[in-house]
Protein backbone atom coordinates (compact mmCIF):
# COMPACT_ATOMS: atom_id res chain seq x y z
CA UNK A 1 0.00 0.00 0.00
CA UNK A 2 1.17 3.42 -0.98
CA UNK A 3 2.24 5.76 1.48
CA UNK A 4 -0.38 8.34 0.20
CA UNK A 5 -2.96 5.91 0.93
CA UNK A 6 -2.03 5.19 4.48
CA UNK A 7 -2.09 8.88 5.60
CA UNK A 8 -5.38 9.10 3.71
CA UNK A 9 -6.49 6.21 6.13
CA UNK A 10 -5.06 8.08 9.10
CA UNK A 11 -6.62 11.25 8.42
CA UNK A 12 -10.43 8.96 8.32
CA UNK A 13 -9.04 7.11 11.31
CA UNK A 14 -8.97 10.40 13.20
CA UNK A 15 -12.24 11.44 11.60
CA UNK A 16 -13.91 8.36 12.70
CA UNK A 17 -12.28 9.12 16.43
CA UNK A 18 -13.57 12.62 16.91
CA UNK A 19 -16.61 11.73 15.53
CA UNK A 20 -17.08 9.47 18.44
CA UNK A 21 -17.24 12.72 20.58
CA UNK A 22 -20.31 14.04 18.83
CA UNK A 23 -21.83 10.54 18.77
CA UNK A 24 -20.97 10.02 22.52
CA UNK A 25 -22.56 13.31 23.41
CA UNK A 26 -25.75 12.76 21.50
CA UNK A 27 -26.01 8.88 22.61
CA UNK A 28 -25.72 10.33 26.06
CA UNK A 29 -28.86 11.58 26.08
CA UNK A 30 -30.54 8.72 25.39
CA UNK A 31 -28.47 6.07 27.32
CA UNK A 32 -27.63 6.15 31.03
CA UNK A 33 -23.52 6.01 30.78
CA UNK A 34 -23.15 2.36 32.27
CA UNK A 35 -25.65 1.27 29.56
CA UNK A 36 -23.92 2.94 26.90
CA UNK A 37 -20.97 1.82 27.82
CA UNK A 38 -22.35 -1.91 27.29
CA UNK A 39 -23.62 -1.80 24.27
CA UNK A 40 -21.07 -0.12 22.49
CA UNK A 41 -18.80 -3.04 23.43
CA UNK A 42 -21.60 -5.48 22.87
CA UNK A 43 -21.90 -4.29 18.97
CA UNK A 44 -17.87 -4.00 18.74
CA UNK A 45 -17.34 -7.21 19.69
CA UNK A 46 -18.35 -9.80 16.42
CA UNK A 47 -15.93 -6.84 14.50
CA UNK A 48 -13.34 -6.97 16.56
CA UNK A 49 -13.10 -10.73 17.05
CA UNK A 50 -13.48 -11.57 13.58
CA UNK A 51 -10.56 -8.84 12.77
CA UNK A 52 -8.77 -10.46 15.18
CA UNK A 53 -9.27 -14.20 13.66
CA UNK A 54 -8.63 -12.81 10.26
CA UNK A 55 -5.33 -11.14 11.53
CA UNK A 56 -4.13 -14.23 14.14
CA UNK A 57 -6.01 -17.33 13.78
CA UNK A 58 -3.17 -19.73 15.11
CA UNK A 59 -3.01 -17.24 18.11
CA UNK A 60 -6.98 -16.38 18.95
CA UNK A 61 -7.02 -17.50 23.06
CA UNK A 62 -4.28 -15.48 25.11
CA UNK A 63 -2.21 -17.42 27.22
CA UNK A 64 -3.98 -18.70 30.09
CA UNK A 65 -1.56 -17.19 32.74
CA UNK A 66 -2.68 -13.73 31.49
CA UNK A 67 -6.29 -14.09 32.17
CA UNK A 68 -6.20 -12.05 35.46
CA UNK A 69 -4.04 -8.88 33.93
CA UNK A 70 -6.46 -8.55 31.11
CA UNK A 71 -9.41 -8.84 33.52
CA UNK A 72 -7.96 -5.93 35.70
CA UNK A 73 -7.10 -3.84 32.73
CA UNK A 74 -11.12 -4.72 31.21
CA UNK A 75 -12.50 -3.13 34.29
CA UNK A 76 -9.93 -1.05 35.40
CA UNK A 77 -9.26 1.20 32.49
CA UNK A 78 -11.37 -0.19 29.62
CA UNK A 79 -14.30 -0.03 31.42
CA UNK A 80 -13.76 2.77 33.83
CA UNK A 81 -12.63 5.04 30.74
CA UNK A 82 -15.77 4.79 29.43
CA UNK A 83 -17.59 5.03 31.96
CA UNK A 84 -15.92 8.17 33.63
CA UNK A 85 -15.89 9.46 29.19
CA UNK A 86 -19.97 9.05 28.80
CA UNK A 87 -20.34 10.19 32.46
CA UNK A 88 -17.86 13.28 31.40
CA UNK A 89 -19.90 14.08 28.29
CA UNK A 90 -23.22 14.72 30.22
CA UNK A 91 -22.18 17.39 31.78
CA UNK A 92 -19.25 19.33 29.81
CA UNK A 93 -19.38 19.80 26.10
CA UNK A 94 -17.51 17.32 23.29
CA UNK A 95 -15.08 20.18 21.97
CA UNK A 96 -14.21 20.49 25.68
CA UNK A 97 -14.07 16.64 26.33
CA UNK A 98 -11.90 15.72 23.06
CA UNK A 99 -9.11 18.94 24.26
CA UNK A 100 -9.11 17.00 27.51
CA UNK A 101 -8.69 13.61 25.73
CA UNK A 102 -5.93 15.19 24.13
CA UNK A 103 -3.70 15.33 26.42
CA UNK A 104 -3.64 11.77 27.13
CA UNK A 105 0.19 11.44 25.66
CA UNK A 106 1.13 14.10 28.17
CA UNK A 107 -0.54 12.04 30.99
CA UNK A 108 1.11 9.43 30.14
CA UNK A 109 4.40 10.91 29.69
CA UNK A 110 4.19 11.92 32.99
CA UNK A 111 3.07 9.10 34.88
CA UNK A 112 5.76 6.93 33.21
CA UNK A 113 8.42 9.23 35.07
CA UNK A 114 6.58 8.91 38.65
CA UNK A 115 6.30 5.34 38.12
CA UNK A 116 8.50 3.66 35.74
CA UNK A 117 11.48 5.76 36.47
CA UNK A 118 11.53 6.70 32.24
CA UNK A 119 13.76 9.82 32.32
CA UNK A 120 11.91 13.50 31.09
CA UNK A 121 14.03 15.76 29.38
CA UNK A 122 13.77 19.73 29.66
CA UNK A 123 11.23 19.44 26.40
CA UNK A 124 9.60 16.83 27.85
CA UNK A 125 9.06 18.45 31.14
CA UNK A 126 8.37 22.20 29.19
CA UNK A 127 5.40 19.95 27.31
CA UNK A 128 3.83 18.71 29.73
CA UNK A 129 3.66 22.35 31.60
CA UNK A 130 2.42 23.42 27.98
CA UNK A 131 -0.78 21.17 28.20
CA UNK A 132 -1.27 21.61 31.85
CA UNK A 133 -2.07 24.87 31.05
CA UNK A 134 -3.92 24.41 28.44
CA UNK A 135 -6.21 22.13 30.58
CA UNK A 136 -5.85 24.85 33.29
CA UNK A 137 -7.61 27.50 31.39
CA UNK A 138 -9.85 25.00 30.11
CA UNK A 139 -11.39 24.20 33.44
CA UNK A 140 -11.45 27.13 35.21
CA UNK A 141 -12.59 28.67 31.72
CA UNK A 142 -9.99 31.33 31.46
CA UNK A 143 -9.54 31.76 34.96
CA UNK A 144 -13.01 32.98 35.68
CA UNK A 145 -13.81 30.45 38.16
CA UNK A 146 -11.15 32.23 40.09
CA UNK A 147 -12.81 35.72 40.07
CA UNK A 148 -16.70 35.02 39.60
CA UNK A 149 -17.18 32.03 42.01
CA UNK A 150 -18.92 30.01 39.32
CA UNK A 151 -18.86 26.48 40.03
CA UNK A 152 -16.27 23.63 38.10
CA UNK A 153 -18.10 21.58 35.50
CA UNK A 154 -17.93 18.56 37.18
CA UNK A 155 -17.69 17.14 33.81
CA UNK A 156 -14.23 18.49 32.82
CA UNK A 157 -12.67 16.73 35.97
CA UNK A 158 -14.51 13.45 35.24
CA UNK A 159 -12.80 13.57 31.63
CA UNK A 160 -9.68 14.54 33.07
CA UNK A 161 -9.99 11.48 35.74
CA UNK A 162 -10.82 8.86 32.34
CA UNK A 163 -7.39 9.99 30.64
CA UNK A 164 -5.56 9.51 34.18
CA UNK A 165 -7.17 6.04 33.73
CA UNK A 166 -6.14 5.51 30.09
CA UNK A 167 -2.88 6.65 30.53
CA UNK A 168 -2.39 3.90 33.34
CA UNK A 169 -3.75 1.26 30.81
CA UNK A 170 -1.18 2.23 28.30
CA UNK A 171 1.49 1.96 30.51
CA UNK A 172 0.32 -1.13 31.97
CA UNK A 173 -0.69 -2.76 29.06
CA UNK A 174 2.90 -2.57 27.45
CA UNK A 175 4.09 -4.89 30.26
CA UNK A 176 1.62 -7.25 30.18
CA UNK A 177 1.76 -7.49 26.27
CA UNK A 178 5.57 -7.95 26.72
CA UNK A 179 5.30 -10.63 29.46
CA UNK A 180 2.38 -12.80 27.57
CA UNK A 181 3.38 -12.21 24.29
CA UNK A 182 -0.17 -10.81 23.34
CA UNK A 183 -0.39 -8.13 20.19
CA UNK A 184 -2.36 -5.34 20.35
CA UNK A 185 -5.17 -6.56 18.53
CA UNK A 186 -5.30 -9.40 20.76
CA UNK A 187 -5.16 -7.33 24.21
CA UNK A 188 -7.84 -4.64 22.11
CA UNK A 189 -10.49 -7.72 21.52
CA UNK A 190 -10.19 -9.26 25.09
CA UNK A 191 -10.14 -6.59 27.05
CA UNK A 192 -13.94 -5.56 24.96
CA UNK A 193 -14.97 -8.76 25.99
CA UNK A 194 -14.26 -8.42 30.10
CA UNK A 195 -15.33 -4.59 29.56
CA UNK A 196 -18.55 -5.89 28.35
CA UNK A 197 -19.66 -8.81 30.82
CA UNK A 198 -18.29 -6.57 33.73
CA UNK A 199 -20.73 -4.02 32.70
CA UNK A 200 -23.78 -6.54 32.71
CA UNK A 201 -24.92 -6.01 36.51
CA UNK A 202 -24.63 -1.94 35.69
CA UNK A 203 -26.84 -2.32 33.13
CA UNK A 204 -29.60 -3.91 35.26
CA UNK A 205 -28.93 -1.27 38.39
CA UNK A 206 -29.90 1.71 35.61
CA UNK A 207 -32.77 -0.25 34.41
CA UNK A 208 -33.15 -0.46 31.14
CA UNK A 209 -36.83 -0.48 31.36
CA UNK A 210 -36.83 3.13 32.33
CA UNK A 211 -35.10 4.41 29.59
CA UNK A 212 -35.41 1.93 26.33
CA UNK A 213 -38.65 3.30 24.99
CA UNK A 214 -37.20 6.40 24.56
CA UNK A 215 -34.51 5.35 22.41
CA UNK A 216 -34.64 6.54 19.04
CA UNK A 217 -33.25 5.09 15.87
CA UNK A 218 -30.75 7.84 15.77
CA UNK A 219 -29.45 6.83 19.45
CA UNK A 220 -29.07 3.22 18.13
CA UNK A 221 -27.12 4.38 14.80
CA UNK A 222 -24.84 6.70 17.34
CA UNK A 223 -24.01 4.05 19.11
CA UNK A 224 -22.96 1.50 15.97
CA UNK A 225 -21.00 4.44 14.46
CA UNK A 226 -18.45 4.14 18.02
CA UNK A 227 -18.47 0.40 18.09
CA UNK A 228 -17.73 0.15 14.00
CA UNK A 229 -16.03 2.80 13.02
CA UNK A 230 -13.92 4.27 16.18
CA UNK A 231 -13.37 1.14 17.82
CA UNK A 232 -12.99 -1.63 14.86
CA UNK A 233 -11.57 0.33 11.77
CA UNK A 234 -10.00 3.32 13.54
CA UNK A 235 -7.88 0.46 15.31
CA UNK A 236 -7.71 -1.57 12.16
CA UNK A 237 -5.93 1.45 10.20
CA UNK A 238 -3.94 2.44 12.74
CA UNK A 239 -2.59 -1.14 13.18
CA UNK A 240 -2.04 -0.92 9.43
CA UNK A 241 -0.10 2.42 9.20
CA UNK A 242 2.00 1.69 12.47
CA UNK A 243 2.90 -1.45 10.36
CA UNK A 244 3.76 0.60 7.32
CA UNK A 245 5.42 4.16 7.92
CA UNK A 246 6.04 3.09 12.13
CA UNK A 247 4.28 4.70 15.29
CA UNK A 248 5.91 8.11 15.49
CA UNK A 249 4.46 9.05 12.04
CA UNK A 250 1.23 7.40 12.56
CA UNK A 251 0.71 9.41 16.54
CA UNK A 252 1.39 12.57 14.52
CA UNK A 253 -2.33 12.24 12.68
CA UNK A 254 -3.95 12.31 16.15
CA UNK A 255 -3.20 15.93 16.79
CA UNK A 256 -6.00 16.06 13.94
CA UNK A 257 -8.75 14.39 16.48
CA UNK A 258 -9.23 17.64 18.81
CA UNK A 259 -9.33 20.18 15.48
CA UNK A 260 -11.97 17.90 13.90
CA UNK A 261 -13.96 17.45 16.85
CA UNK A 262 -14.26 21.33 17.19
CA UNK A 263 -15.47 21.82 14.07
CA UNK A 264 -17.46 19.04 14.16
CA UNK A 265 -19.09 20.43 17.38
CA UNK A 266 -19.43 23.94 16.31
CA UNK A 267 -21.47 22.46 13.01
CA UNK A 268 -23.27 19.66 14.45
CA UNK A 269 -24.06 20.21 17.97
CA UNK A 270 -23.80 23.88 17.78
CA UNK A 271 -21.02 24.10 20.38
CA UNK A 272 -19.01 27.58 20.18
CA UNK A 273 -15.47 27.81 19.59
CA UNK A 274 -13.88 31.01 21.48
CA UNK A 275 -10.51 33.16 21.30
CA UNK A 276 -10.17 30.97 24.87
CA UNK A 277 -10.64 27.43 23.39
CA UNK A 278 -8.36 28.50 20.35
CA UNK A 279 -5.29 29.24 22.89
CA UNK A 280 -6.13 26.00 24.91
CA UNK A 281 -5.79 24.12 21.64
CA UNK A 282 -2.60 25.81 20.80
CA UNK A 283 -1.06 24.82 24.35
CA UNK A 284 -2.05 21.40 24.40
CA UNK A 285 -1.18 19.94 21.05
CA UNK A 286 2.15 21.70 21.04
CA UNK A 287 2.69 20.60 24.56
CA UNK A 288 1.86 17.05 23.84
CA UNK A 289 4.43 17.53 20.58
CA UNK A 290 6.99 18.28 22.90
CA UNK A 291 6.02 15.74 25.60
CA UNK A 292 6.65 13.33 23.59
CA UNK A 293 9.40 13.67 22.01
CA UNK A 294 11.64 10.73 23.68
CA UNK A 295 14.26 12.19 26.47
CA UNK A 296 18.12 11.35 25.42
CA UNK A 297 19.64 8.31 26.90
CA UNK A 298 15.89 6.68 28.06
CA UNK A 299 13.56 4.60 26.05
CA UNK A 300 10.69 6.53 24.18
CA UNK A 301 7.88 6.96 26.41
CA UNK A 302 4.64 5.32 24.69
CA UNK A 303 2.04 7.89 24.16
CA UNK A 304 0.38 5.89 20.99
CA UNK A 305 -3.15 5.89 21.08
CA UNK A 306 -5.31 3.12 20.73
CA UNK A 307 -8.64 3.27 19.14
CA UNK A 308 -10.66 2.48 22.48
CA UNK A 309 -9.13 5.69 24.08
CA UNK A 310 -12.17 7.81 23.77
CA UNK A 311 -13.34 7.78 21.51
Amino acid sequence: MSTTRIYVMMVFTALFWSGAFITGKLAIREFPAFSLTFFRFLFALPFIFAVLYWKERPHFFPNRKAWPSLILLGVMCTFLYHALFFSALQYTTAMNASLLGATNPMVTALLACLFFREKLGLLQVTGIVLSFSGVVLIVTDGGALFTSGLEVNPGDFLMFAAVSSWAVYALVSRKVMLLYKLSPLMMTAYTFLVCTIFAIPFVGWENPAVYWQGITFGGWLSVLYMAVFASVLGYLFQMMAIQQIGAPRTAIFMNLVPVFTVIQSMLILGESFSLLKAVSTFLILIGVYFATRPAKDSMPILVAVNSKNVR
